[in-house]
Parts: C-alpha cells; structure tokens; sequence
C-alpha cells in the first residue's frame, strides 16, 4: 500500500484520503487474531522479493482463493469505474510489470478506483487497485512504479504473512474453503480486511518502494518516477494542510526517508534498458 504519514504517508487506499475504505468493521469475535498459528499445512520457501527463507501457510491456491472473495467484498464496497482507455493503460503497465516481478505464479489483475485521491493499494491473490486520481496524475514511469510498488507487497508476500501471523492456518482455511458457519467466515474476513487496510511496516514499505524501482527498471520505464511520484505526493499533501491524512504517506515511512531509500536504489541500476 503506498503511503506516507500525514505528509508522511500517502493517501490510504481510500476514502477520505484513502482507496480502500479503511472502515473498521463489526467482528465479534476479534478474539481470533490471538489464536497460536497451527502448523500443520506449512512448508518452508526461499522468497526472492526478500531474499530470505521464510514459512508459508497459505500456498499460492489458498491465497488466490482468499483474494477473490476479498475482491467481490471491495466491489461491492467501492465504485470500481469502467473506463476502456484507463483500464487498458493500467493493464499494459501493470501486466509489464508483473512480468518481470519475483513472483509470477500468479495472474495479476488490475482495477479502477473511482476516486480523487492519489492512492494505491493491492490485496493477497495478485489483485491490484488504483484511484483514478492517481492514473490521471502520474504519468506511465510514475504509474508503473506505483505498481511496482503494490505489486512488490504481494512478491514479498507482505499480507499474507500479516494474516498468518494474526490468524492462524486453521482459521485461513476456513476462509478459503467456506467451511464452518457463514457467520464466522464472514467475521474472520472482515479481521483480513482490518489486517490489510491497516497498512505495512517501515521495514516492508521500504523493501516494495525498492522493488519498484528494480521492476520498473527492468520492464523498460524510467525508475526516477518513483522519485517524481514521491514529490507530487509531498506537493498533493502540503497543498491540502497538515490535518489532511494521506494514507499513502501516513501509516508509511516519512516521505524523506522513502525518497532516500529509492534513490539508494536506483544508483544502483543507473542504466535503464530500453523495453523488449
């Protein structure tokens, strides 16, 4: 999710200054995210998004399940906009991107917010969402590191290890296979909604704004709008006043920090190819 921290942190995936609508939803039984995780289905993976070994619970099948249901929830909650000539710009980008990510066992799917507000945000299962506001601001260098970025979250595998961590295997696969009462399944969902719209950690928005700059290099755009984007952020934030809260800069690092981080990054690459 690309944000920032009042001029720290974008605009949120939705309203108000976010893209997803971070409503905290009725759960009952909140109880649930205090569940020890159950260890049963967990195999042990080398992620080269985070260059590291790590232990997966949710295998890719589980998590594609999990986006599709997470996606019918956000179409019926936000006003997704059906624009031919927006759509098959986002898709280009983004399907550019997606094929020189690190994780490709996946089929990405991209989609429209209708909203103002320069934001972002992606969900377990490859789904990606982008504010209209933002499309019409950002131009394609910009763009596709904005979805470098959302797409950096699921190679890192960034949700679902949050909902790992929270929820436990055994209630994940509740979820997925729709088992148990409609009502627990529909309470833990709503938990995977609160998880993911909550925003990541420093550590992780720092890595998905360096795989931007890496994916975007090596599908052929230009890296530097990563930097470019980071300044209309600041601009877009400091022209609405410091009560304005930019999901996108507020549950991030300070937008300093990230413009640092990235160009780190990109003097690393100084070169980029030209497209294939």
């Amino acid at each position: 999710m690309l944000n920032s921290s009042k001029i720290s942190n974008f605009i949120p995936p939705a309203q108000k200054a976010t893209s997803m609508p971070v409503r905290l939803f009725s759960v009952t039984f909140v109880m649930i995210s205090l569940m020890p995780l159950l260890l049963g289905g967990c195999v042990t993976i080398y992620n080269p998004a985070t260059e590291k070994k790590e232990i997966v619970l949710i295998d890719t099948e589980a998590e594609v399940s999990l986006g599709k249901d997470m996606d019918r929830q956000i179409r019926n909650e936000l006003k997704i906009l059906k624009d031919p000539q927006r759509q098959s710009r986002l898709d280009y980008i983004g399907t550019r991107i997606a094929n020189f990510c690190d994780r490709r066992d996946l089929a990405y799917q991209f989609a429209i917010i209708k909203d103002k507000e320069f934001n972002a945000f992606s969900i377990p299962g490859g789904f990606v969402y982008v504010n209209s506001g933002l499309i019409d601001a950002a131009t394609v260098d910009e763009l596709a590191c904005v979805l470098g970025h959302e797409i950096g979250h699921i190679a890192a595998r960034h949700s679902v290890k949050k909902l790992q961590a929270s929820l436990g295997y055994q209630i994940i696969m509740n979820i997925v296979m729709g088992t148990g009462s409609k009502k627990t399944v529909s309470d833990a969902l709503n938990i995977v909604f609160n998880l993911t719209s909550l925003g990541y950690s420093r550590k992780d928005e720092l890595l998905a704004d360096k795989l931007a700059v890496r994916y975007a290099r090596k599908a052929g755009f230009n890296p530097y709008g990563m930097l470019t984007f980071f300044q209309k952020l600041k601009k877009e934030a400091e022209s609405k006043g410091p009560n304005f809260n930019l999901v996108f800069l507020s549950s991030h690092p300070p937008i300093e920090e990230r413009i640092k981080n990235a160009e780190k990054e990109i003097a690393l690459y100084p070169v980029t190819p030209k497209k294939p």
